[in-house]
């Protein structure tokens, strides 16, 4: 397990080395955004998402909008896992109504063509350094990244989509070529992990999205082979610092992610029974999740009964309270102060 780098009061790095604690932590994966009326009004000032993520004062802002409304026991950067693929040379665009745009595609575009720009990090460090000394002792700094097959995703299509068919079909048709990608991937994120655990991050999350779509052998290829490398070779730089591993739909080859990529905790999506992960997953090994977004959008007797079930579920073991996935922009506020008041009593 991780320790507490400078931060022996925060309850979250308490227990990523392995505490129980009676309440758990909360934060909110995307908790800084549009949910938040300060975020729209600081999103209106900008000509477009990478444009606030380049400009390292509103990010800082944006990053701590959530920890100054409600306190969570963690601040995570305001980032995005795309700004690996912008690095390593490809245009990025995100188009209202269409999301993000990566050109040229790697599915009909050598990779040994882009042109690697990694001082298109330098401002997310800057972010970094900005929020940091702006934290209380209490409060967790997450840094985060995408992990390298749900990256590569976006990077051969050149744009999300729902089964990932062109990057699937592409690593089953030239493996050598994805993965000369998958390797290109892997260590600009290790440069880029290290450049925010160097400005000020206390712990990190692997972010991979779109590890639900692949095949058994697949996911043993493409997801946790490439991720155990990524945490090797950041600890060989950061032997201590926690590392959240978050394989959203891998279902039952949770257990295999765990014991092969030798990540600190393991964030559960919400398709996952808590109960079931609570039998399944090695005794004492730090969770985190998994309220579905959608019941915390519904509030009510609903919201209720599945923050009881989740805390019951996961009452004997390291548990962080957060969402199966992102918060919702519909969410109203009044829903995660009640989200907030059940958790902390």
């Amino acid at each position: 397990m991780g320790k507490s780098r400078k931060k022996p009061d925060a309850p979250l790095l308490k227990l990523l080395a392995g505490q129980k604690l009676t309440t758990p932590p909360i934060w909110l994966m995307r908790q800084a955004g549009r949910y938040l009326p300060e975020y729209r009004k600081l999103r209106e000032q900008k000509a477009g998402f990478l444009p606030l993520v380049e400009d390292s004062e509103a990010a800082a802002e944006a990053t701590l909008q959530p920890i100054n409304r409600f306190h969570f026991d963690a601040a995570i950067l305001f980032s995005d896992i795309l700004v690996i693929p912008y690095a390593l040379g490809q245009d990025l665009t995100f188009i209202k109504g269409e999301g993000p745009k990566l050109t040229p595609a790697l599915v009909n575009h050598r990779l040994d063509l882009l042109t690697k720009l990694p001082d298109r990090l330098t401002p997310i460090y800057e972010t970094v350094r900005r929020v940091a000394h702006r934290l209380s002792p209490e409060t967790t700094f997450l840094g985060f990244a995408g992990s390298p097959w749900t990256v590569a995703t976006y990077m051969v299509a050149g744009e999300g989509s729902r089964d990932q068919a062109v990057t699937r079909a592409m690593a089953y048709r030239d493996p050598q070529a994805f993965s000369e990608i998958i390797e290109a991937i892997i260590d600009l994120t290790v440069l880029y992990l290290d450049g925010q655990i160097k400005a000020g991050v206390d712990a990190v999350q692997l972010f991979d999205s779109w590890a639900g779509t692949l095949s058994p052998q697949q996911f043993e290829r493409w997801v946790i082979d490439p991720t155990a490398r990524l945490v090797e070779k950041l600890r060989e730089k950061h032997p201590n610092i926690p590392i959240i591993g978050f394989p959203k739909g891998a279902a039952s080859r949770i257990k295999a992610y765990i014991a092969d990529t030798q990540v600190t905790a393991i964030g559960l999506d919400e398709t996952i029974d808590p109960y079931w992960a609570d039998q399944y997953l090695p005794a004492d090994f730090p969770v985190q999740g998994n309220l579905d977004p959608l019941v915390l959008l519904a509030g009510g007797e609903a919201l209720d009964q599945s923050i009881t079930t989740i805390l019951d579920a996961f009452s004997e073991r390291p548990h962080i309270f957060n969402l199966g996935h992102g918060i919702l922009p519909q969410t109203p506020l009044t829903h995660v102060s009640h989200l907030l008041e059940k958790i902390r009593g």
